[in-house]
């Protein structure tokens, strides 16, 4: 099921109902912890077991999974891999195993976790019981892997559709410094959003700029000390800072739901990660944007660290992986359509009216010329120059490298100045993309005519390049639920959410785990005045309302009065 799609009632809900506790194998600390607290919050009695506690608290944890106190434990493959542990489980009252995030048991899933494969010998362990395992991102190859890992018996397989309608996918031609990513984020002022980078380094050079520019953003990587990556996450859960900028070491599985956007910085290594990585924006339902900023730059990046890899066959899957990406990222077609057919499910609509290319922010202009002029230029220097030197001759630049070579007195020197250098930027992609043109390896790559770059210098091929419709593109954004409300349930949400973040705090727990954006907007809209209309509100349970429906009541009483 995708992200956001109800895996976790799946489990939660037979948990309370069966006698015993509900084993639930999870690959992240951060994730227990999120699901511990949001499951607390709807009344349910969970824990977690993992090295974050102090021995006293994991010995508390272990006394009320032996005594029957507890609905939902959750630990790591780690723990489950331990022969104490395991004898521990044969003494207690387990009513179910799952294993979430079932795709790192698979050799063929992104997220590969050795630890998982322990999991093979569950029914051995605990004979008899039920055994579950989900996962938001898996091909058909992943889940016969995931069967077969298992040693699952006939097992009843529920394959929701991966379609998140609400998410809206963009990919923009990225350009060159920090302009760019500054001007989106502007667009999302006071919302919550992920910036993903692939290195450490331009994480933290990312998020230093934005602190500069006067944005509330905050770096994780696996760099981090263990106390500044859980400081910097907890920051953002509880809407203390807005942007969390991170490599991909963050987020599986956090649910926070009022993610307006994710920004993918830098390429993606695989089809997979990025769905799961978008997946984290609109959990509440709510619509939100994926923008990914793409350059043919990036693979050679990527690939160094493909190029490193020892082993042959996991090389050419990562290969293969990053081949699919470029494909995504370089179409014209439908990018809902491009991401449902890789995982197997056809889209079936001709217009998803959700993405870039569907929503028409895109246009095709012919620049057979301006290729020409470039593919010229490569000719009359040998092809012994990179990109910026091929771009400095087409602009007229006067730098020293251009005199030194006589590259001033080339016929083509200065014809391009009527673009800019972004435009030819993408031009040299988009003749790489479609192997026009080659780029040498090295430390220093040149740029040289392949047959298909002979082809359009001489007239027998046109070259049309995909642009933004920038302007096209603001008119067409889709407005969220909180965007539509009229101007005075827009104020009373700000007041909610300011005492929601305060409960929050005083339970310790993530301002979301209290009510989501969903439901303070509903509330915003629908001013219930009585615990019976409260209830009536989307995301209102019973132990909810106990909880916390008297101050929001009061909150929405004093609004309407004015």
């Amino acid at each position: 099921m995708p992200t956001g799609g109800g895996k976790s009632l799946c489990y939660q809900l037979p948990a309370v109902l069966m006698p015993g506790t509900a084993l639930v194998v999870s690959p992240l600390i951060s994730l227990m912890k999120d699901q511990v607290d949001g499951a607390g919050s709807n009344g349910i009695r969970a824990a977690y077991l993992n090295s974050s506690l102090d021995p006293a608290e994991q010995s508390a944890v272990l006394r009320s999974l032996h005594s029957g106190d507890l609905d939902l434990l959750y630990v790591a493959p780690e723990r489950f891999a331990l022969d104490h542990f395991r004898d521990l489980l044969r003494r207690s009252r387990i009513s179910m195993a799952v294993i979430d995030e079932a795709h790192c048991i698979s050799e063929w899933g992104h997220d590969f976790r050795p630890d998982y494969l322990s999991l093979s010998s569950i029914h051995e362990l605990l004979p008899g019981i039920p055994v579950a395992a989900f996962t938001a991102t898996a091909t058909e190859r992943v889940q016969r892997d995931i069967v077969q890992k298992l040693a699952l018996r006939d097992p009843f397989v529920l394959r929701a559709s991966f379609d998140r309608p609400n998410l809206t996918y963009e990919v923009r031609f990225k350009e060159a410094g920090e302009a760019q990513l500054v001007l989106i984020l502007k667009g999302f002022s006071g919302q919550s959003g992920i910036v993903y980078r692939t290195s450490r380094k331009s994480v933290n050079d990312t998020a230093a700029m934005l602190q500069k520019r006067g944005f509330r953003a905050l770096p994780y990587h696996a760099g981090l000390d263990d106390r500044a990556r859980h400081d910097n996450q907890e920051a953002f859960i509880r809407d203390e800072v807005e942007i969390i900028v991170a490599t991909v070491a963050f987020g599986m599985g956090i649910d926070k739901s009022n993610v307006r956007f994710v920004i993918h910085a830098d390429l993606p290594k695989s089809i997979e990660s990025y769905y799961q990585e978008t997946g984290r924006a609109g959990r509440d339902g709510e619509a939100a944007r994926c923008i990914l900023l793409f350059s043919h730059a990036d693979i050679p990046k990527v690939r160094f660290f493909i190029d490193a890899m020892v082993d042959e066959e996991e090389r050419q899957r990562a290969l293969d992986s990053l081949s699919k990406v470029v494909s995504f990222a370089s179409s014209t077609a439908c990018r809902r359509r491009m991401l449902l057919d890789y995982f197997d499910e056809t889209y079936p609509r001709d217009n998803c009216a959700s993405c870039d290319v569907c929503l028409g922010l895109h246009e095709l202009t012919d620049c057979t010329r301006e290729a020409q002029m470039l593919l010229s230029a490569i000719v009359r220097t040998d092809s012994r120059f990179g990109a910026a030197h091929l771009i400095d001759i087409l602009l007229g630049s006067k730098n020293q490298k251009i005199k030194e070579f006589g590259h001033d007195r080339l016929k083509v020197y200065g014809i391009g100045k009527e673009h800019d250098r972004n435009f030819w930027r993408q031009l040299i992609d988009d003749l790489l993309a479609r192997k026009a043109v080659g780029r040498s390896e090295g430390l220093y790559p040149m740029l040289y005519l392949l047959d298909g770059g002979v082809r359009i210098l001489k007239g027998e091929e046109k070259v049309e390049l995909v642009r933004i419709r920038e302007k096209k593109d603001a008119a067409t954004r889709k407005s969220t639920g909180l965007e539509a409300l009229p101007p005075d349930a827009k104020r009373l949400f700000e007041e909610l959410r300011k005492l929601r973040k305060q409960l929050a705090d005083e339970q310790g727990v993530p301002p979301y785990v209290v009510f989501s954006d969903k439901t303070l907007a509903e509330m915003s809209e629908l001013q219930p005045s009585t615990p019976e209309e409260m209830l009536a509100i989307s995301g209102v349970g019973e132990v909810k309302l106990t909880r916390y429906a008297t101050p929001f009541l009061e909150l929405i009483a004093r609004h309407k009065a004015g």
